[in-house]
């Protein structure tokens, strides 16, 4: 099995409350369906620094670390994927051991 991270870009945050607890219901439920997937859940980002080259930033707001046994396995994980749903993008970035 490959691990892979998981890079979690924009999607809106909860308005109220309540849709703060739909959301996190609707991850609750997707880390339920990954299952044995599911590496490190992750963590939502708060504000960010870059140093080194003049870049964009990348706009990551969290991630997550799963396996899987190839990009297509993850691309599968994703469907019905709450940050999807929400308008965000997920970005795949294969792990490589050094």
């Amino acid at each position: 099995m490959t691990k892979y991270v998981l890079l979690y870009q924009g999607g809106t945050a909860p308005q109220s409350p309540e849709e703060g607890e739909q959301l996190t219901k609707a991850w609750m439920e997707w880390f339920g369906t990954a299952g044995d997937a599911i590496l490190d859940p992750g963590n939502a980002f708060g504000a960010s620094t870059a140093a080194g080259a003049d870049l964009p930033a990348s706009g990551a707001t969290g991630y997550s670390v799963v396996q899987a046994a190839s990009t297509a396995a993850v691309e599968g994980l994703l469907v019905g994927h709450p940050h999807l749903t929400d308008g965000g993008r997920i970005e795949i970035h294969e792990t490589v051991d050094m």
